[in-house]
């Protein structure tokens, strides 16, 4: 999971470099419309304590 998410970091951080922030955009979208795929994610990333 940790590399999984290293690598869509990655990605991101590439896609940045052009012209439209793609950052914000996906952030905006998880803040407005809270995927189920998304709050899944979190309990997986924080369950492992």
């Amino acid at each position: 999971m940790r590399i999984l998410s290293l690598l869509a970091l990655v990605v991101l951080s590439f896609l940045e470099i052009s012209p439209i922030p793609i950052t914000p955009i996906v952030l905006i979208y998880i803040v407005l419309f809270r995927p189920v795929w998304f709050y899944q994610w979190v309990l997986k990333i924080y369950n492992k304590s």
